[in-house]
């Protein structure tokens, strides 16, 4: 059985699917699981159960016909008996139906009540998991949404393993901070001068718990200005997301922005606390559960992380209100 997802958007929604995958997979363990996917995204792949290959392609404003006709041209090829899909607008709807596809299933909207075979109700105020499982619906399959699980490489957790030693980082773990821009607004970062803020506390009151940055492309410029200014921080740049995921696996809690990174977290069931602006925790962090708080959101008044105070972040870290 060849399934097809269709899947746009960041790492942040590809986690977000994996449940609906892994469901998938465990009712048709024999289906072979492939994405379509933006090209930036496709490293979320590499820590999925159930995923066999992803095809790039650029959705939005950013495709051109050419791209179209050649994804057109690659689903026909390959004979998907299934294809799943979160998009809603017209030329990726008549693309799937001039694909042939015998099962196309995808929300309700005036294009894909057209040229799908079922569509479901798009309920996006919940949390965004559940919107995606409740796409298995026409498939018969009704069981409540798995949680995010993922499978981090062997040799990316050797790796994060060599850094930690290399910086002298034992076994009482560490705090993650992760100083990137919240999901969605390239442009709201949590301002470089709270993340130093929130470093001295952590050594006023924690004197010797490890505290490390996380480094990546987007947060380069304010990784600099926090180390310059907390010499103490010990600074880790993983090359991918499974080695991402092992330096997120190994934290004893995870500070971050609503993002990809927070979504690790998530599926690694690590204490995290996300830092919200235009996204709501409900939407995107799993409901609470009231014996084990371990997935925590502050939100914005103003839907500006950039807004968020220090000391609401403090009184959340050390349980003080």
């Amino acid at each position: 059985m060849q399934v097809l997802a269709l899947v746009p958007g960041g790492i942040s929604e590809q986690l977000l699917f994996f449940p609906t995958l892994e469901h998938l997979k465990q009712a048709f363990p024999k289906a072979e699981i492939s994405v379509v996917v933006e090209p930036a995204a496709a490293a979320a792949y590499r820590v999925s159960k159930v995923v066999k290959s992803t095809i790039p392609y650029p959705f939005g404003k950013n495709n051109s016909p050419a791209d179209w006709a050649n994804l057109l041209g690659i689903v026909r090829d390959l004979e998907y008996e299934v294809v799943l899909t979160t998009t809603q607008d017209w030329a990726t709807a008549l693309m799937l139906w001039l694909s042939g596809v015998p099962t196309r299933v995808g929300y309700q909207g005036p294009a894909n009540n057209l040229f799908l075979t079922a569509t479901v109700p798009d309920k996006p105020q919940q949390y965004a998991a559940f919107r995606y499982h409740d796409l298995l619906a026409p498939l018969e399959l009704f069981d409540p949404c798995l949680d995010i699980t993922i499978n981090v490489p062997q040799g990316d957790i050797g790796w994060v393993q060599g850094q930690l030693q290399s910086q002298e980082i034992g076994d009482q773990g560490y705090v993650l901070m992760y100083p990137g821009p919240a999901e969605g607004q390239p442009d709201d970062t949590y301002p470089p001068e709270s993340w130093i803020a929130i470093a001295q506390d952590f050594q006023r009151r924690q004197p010797g718990l490890p505290l490390v940055l996380l480094q990546q492309p987007e947060t380069a410029a304010a990784v600099k200005v926090i180390s310059q200014s907390v010499p103490a921080l010990k600074v880790i740049r993983p090359d991918n997301l499974g080695q991402i995921a092992a330096l997120v696996a190994g934290a004893n809690l995870l500070l971050t922005t609503d993002s990809y990174i927070s979504e690790l977290g998530v599926a690694l069931s690590v204490f995290t606390l996300g830092l919200f602006g235009g996204n709501k925790p409900s939407d995107r962090l799993p409901p609470v559960n009231e014996t084990e708080q371990r997935f925590l959101g502050i939100t914005s008044a103003t839907n500006k992380v950039a807004d968020i105070n220090v000391d609401t972040v403090m009184k959340k870290v050390w349980g003080e209100g």
